[in-house]
């Protein structure tokens, strides 16, 4: 039986992961649970139904929330006072982080954005395994990561990194010629820039293909995510920028493939259902039995592949320069699309300033303050991030 601490249980990838472990009872053990506090109803359901050792509550004035939750919930299920059990509570900006290395088997860190960073290189230094869903640690975080943990110790959690290192079971490293990237192209496709102008937060959310997260729904429709994800194949797999591509699939079935030096292509596909790369992360390198529903074969389906409109969406673009340049630009590229996001939801920017913002804030910070990657620390990174934020903030006002 695997223990398993779940960083960020109450959002989407978070909840997918404890509905594949509740019907598993007998092979996986929650030991550990961490959650912003920002709905301590969910996660009171959670504690009751895992009965985890320990919960971790960033914000620690939700404690007393989370206890009466707790009380509520017990009582709706008609159980005495006594009956559940009280997991002991870490509080604080760094109570993820003291859960991440307690030492579990597999440390699933679905925290969104940077604040992933600390628990990600806690979890490894705890020996566990690190199923990552917090791409942004390991994009900011850079070779701080990679060299903090033992080959084989980060399994990907996203849907087009799973299947890269499905595919990679097929040959070689040095039989690779490259990675084929795979973008929805979000629900923004085939817009031209004049057509992007006035889109509405709400718009940006309507994914035609997969039902995520605030921040990386958003992400996705300015394919700033794809950015990051091309950082983190980078990465990963130790493969040059010039060897991946990113092509568009808006069916979302074939979620990316490996090209091998003999022309070969292996492509890894199943419909859009983020439990079944969930299952291969709490398992590799085995596979869960039933994790998710297989392509349906009997039914007729088309799969398209184009290009990337880069004119029209530049992330991916800004994402290979900040990943050329390492060192902080990563961070800075990330950290400014964090504070350009929550902009443009608040109504204080367009949908074309966020990359606009971006890739300002990528100049500014190339041209004078970037640490290159063999100066690299976290308290470069760290830096980094927080001048990110606050030039991207700063920007977002002047364009308000």
């Amino acid at each position: 039986m695997r223990s398993i601490v779940l960083l960020g249980s109450t959002g989407s990838i978070g909840t997918q992961t404890l509905d594949v472990i509740a019907s598993r009872r007998d092979q996986f053990r929650v030991v550990g649970l961490s959650a912003s506090g920002g709905n301590v109803d969910l996660l009171a359901q959670q504690v009751i139904d895992f009965e985890p050792e320990t919960v971790a509550l960033a914000r620690a004035s939700a404690a007393r929330d989370l206890q009466r939750a707790l009380y509520a919930a017990a009582n709706e299920r008609g159980w005495a006072q006594g009956e559940y059990h009280l997991p002991r509570l870490l509080l604080g900006p760094q109570a993820s982080t003291q859960l991440a290395g307690v030492g579990a088997d597999v440390v699933l860190n679905a925290i969104t954005g940077a604040a992933g960073l600390e628990p990600t290189l806690a979890a490894l230094a705890a020996g566990s395994t690190l199923a990552l869903a917090n791409k942004e640690s390991l994009v900011i975080g850079g070779h701080l990561v990679t060299e903090a943990a033992r080959p084989g110790q980060i399994v990907p959690v996203d849907s087009e990194h799973s299947a890269f290192a499905q595919a990679l079971r097929s040959g070689r490293a040095d039989e690779v010629r490259r990675l084929i990237l795979t973008a929805s192209g979000g629900p923004f496709r085939g817009r031209t820039r004049e057509e992007l102008v006035d889109v509405t937060p709400q718009q940006a959310m309507a994914h035609p293909t997969w039902d995520m997260g605030r921040v990386i729904t958003i992400n996705s429709a300015t394919l700033v995510n794809k950015g990051l994800e091309l950082i983190e194949a980078a990465l990963l797999y130790d493969v040059d920028y010039d060897d991946i591509t990113v092509t568009v699939h808006p069916q979302s079935m074939v979620h990316s493939m490996v090209e091998f030096h003999d022309g070969s292509t292996i492509a890894q596909a199943s419909p859009p259902d983020m439990r079944m790369p969930i299952g291969i992360a709490l398992t590799w390198p085995q596979r869960l039995e039933g994790a998710a529903r297989p392509c349906d074969w009997t039914t007729a389906s088309t799969w398209t592949f184009e290009p990337l409109d880069d004119d029209t969406f530049p992330a991916v673009q800004l994402a290979r320069r900040a990943g050329r340049a390492a060192g902080t630009a990563p961070a800075v590229y990330n950290a400014a699309n964090e504070a350009c996001v929550e902009a443009f939801w608040e109504g204080r920017i367009g949908f074309l300033d966020i990359t606009r913002i971006v890739g300002e804030c990528l100049d500014e910070h190339l041209a004078d303050g970037h640490v290159a990657d063999a100066e690299l620390t976290l308290d470069a990174v760290l830096a980094a991030d927080r001048w990110g934020r606050a030039r991207a903030t700063e920007l977002a006002g002047a364009a308000a």
